[in-house]
């Protein structure tokens, strides 16, 4: 019997919409090595690697009558040529010019009717560099089966042996009889299914969205029958089809310091420059801010299964991502209050009987913050654009270098989707001594993406020179 799609994929699928895809992304900045990093040499890299990962090489079926959620079936006319793509920028090469081509990509819904993802092989930087921009569905990545293309193909050593030959052939997929069928008999066995499928067949948005919050586990439903709405915010302005990215890089060793002095964590610090960056351009855009004026984020926190062992693999294929929201304290003026306002707000969403689990991720291989960035665009997909401002993911990253054959990565910047009324998201993460933020925002609403990014480090500066 074919593999059918769970709920919550499916769901990602029916709500999709032209202005608002539903794949998330990262942009990898490398240095080429000596012998220089060829697109046939990533080709050949990743046909090796999508052996490990067959949902790579399949695609979505439709069931006829829409009688059952889709399957996954294998794609038997999969070209590898079409999903590793190559481009290159005109000169000078900047990481301005490259993040605009991010943007145009990001804004390109992907192809449903082929395998859910694309990495485009970036030449012509500034400096010999290269990138890897990378784009899959958030109908694929579920962190058991299956991890984002971006962990998929990094690794923590150059990789420069040959490759084995992949004699990978499609299994055939199932005809129009079958498929019926299987539904039938589906449906024989759990009749509630066929009426929720007719549902989503239909695109009921509000029976789509509510089935998506069961299949998260009940924690985004709690959640959003104790909150309140959002704040009004530009945040929040109806998404077009454009979009906007920025990408910037911070020191590791400043919010280290800052942690020292100011007795909280790394990610009490990074959310706390976030809040004086977002306070910094809501003044820019003459917005009124009063001392208790907030930004409601969503941030979506790893947190381990109780037993699971912290540092195993298995810990972090079988951990949950759960949404939590955070109001980030924008009318505070002095970032010293800000800082500690973020850190109480911060202790108390977290359940000190479960461990977060950013130190299971750094003892994964690959880089594990591309498939917990995917988990997170899918623990807030649950949520209605009502209830918050604007997403941030925080994923912290290895310290050590990743390679892609040959190739060190020197940046990585994540690219979070936009939901329907949500002009902001933002991801971070920090790798080699840096911290990465990724800043995806529609292009009429977020046309300034660029003036909050470099608040970002202005923001970081402010703090980095108080004292308690």
């Amino acid at each position: 019997m074919p593999d059918r799609l769970s709920a919550l994929d499916a769901s990602f699928l029916y709500v999709e919409e032209p202005a608002t895809p539903m794949h998330v992304g990262s942009v990898a900045v490398f240095d080429r090595p000596s012998e220089r990093f060829q697109y046939r040499k990533l080709l050949a890299l990743i046909q090796h690697r999508l052996g490990y990962l067959p949902r790579y090489r399949q695609r979505v079926l439709p069931v006829p009558g829409h009688l059952a959620r889709p399957v996954w079936v294998d794609d038997a006319d999969f070209d590898l040529n079409y999903h590793v793509r190559r481009s290159a920028l005109p000169g000078p090469g900047s990481d301005a010019q490259l993040f605009e081509l991010v943007a145009r990509l990001m804004a390109r819904p992907l192809d449903l009717e082929r395998p859910l993802w694309e990495v485009y092989f970036v030449e012509g930087l500034v400096g010999d560099r290269v990138a890897l921009i990378t784009k899959t569905h958030q109908a694929m990545v579920d962190g058991v089966g299956t991890i984002d293309i971006g962990q998929l193909i990094l690794d923590a050593a150059p990789a420069e042996r040959e490759l084995d030959h992949d004699t990978w052939m499609p299994r055939r997929s199932p005809n129009r009889s079958q498929l019926v069928l299987d539904a039938i008999g589906e449906a024989v066995q759990r009749p509630g299914e066929l009426v929720e499928t007719a549902c989503s067949a239909v695109r009921d948005v509000v029976a789509t969205a509510g089935k998506a919050v069961t299949a998260v586990g009940g924690v985004a439903s709690a959640l959003l029958s104790a909150a309140r709405p959002a704040p009004s915010s530009p945040l929040n302005r109806p998404v077009s089809g454009g979009r906007m990215f920025a990408g910037i890089r911070t020191n590791l060793a400043d919010y280290r310091a800052i942690r020292s002095r100011h007795g909280c964590t790394v990610n009490d610090a990074v959310f706390a420059v976030l809040t004086g960056a977002l306070r910094a351009w809501l003044s820019s855009r003459d917005e009124t801010l009063t001392a208790r004026s907030t930004v409601r984020a969503l941030v979506p926190l790893a947190v381990l299964e109780p037993g699971t062992a912290e540092f195993s693999t298995a810990g972090l294929v079988n951990n949950r991502v759960e949404p939590h929201l955070v109001d980030l304290p924008v009318g505070e003026a002095d970032p010293v209050l800000r800082l500690q306002h973020v850190a109480h707000t911060m202790a108390e969403q977290i359940d000190s009987e479960r461990t977060v689990a950013a130190r299971a991720m750094l003892k994964v291989g690959g880089f594990a913050p591309a498939t917990m960035h995917s988990l997170a665009a899918r623990a807030a997909g649950s949520f209605s654009g009502h209830f918050f401002n604007v997403l941030i993911a925080n994923s912290p990253g290895p310290q050590e270098p990743r390679y892609a054959g040959p190739a060190k990565m020197s940046a990585i910047y994540p690219v979070m989707p936009l939901a329907r009324s949500q002009a902001l998201a933002i991801g971070v993460t920090s790798y080699h001594g840096g911290v990465y933020f990724g800043l995806n925002g529609d292009r009429k609403a977020l046309f300034d993406v660029n003036v909050l990014a470099e608040m970002i480090e202005e923001a970081l500066e402010e703090l980095k020179g108080t004292e308690w």
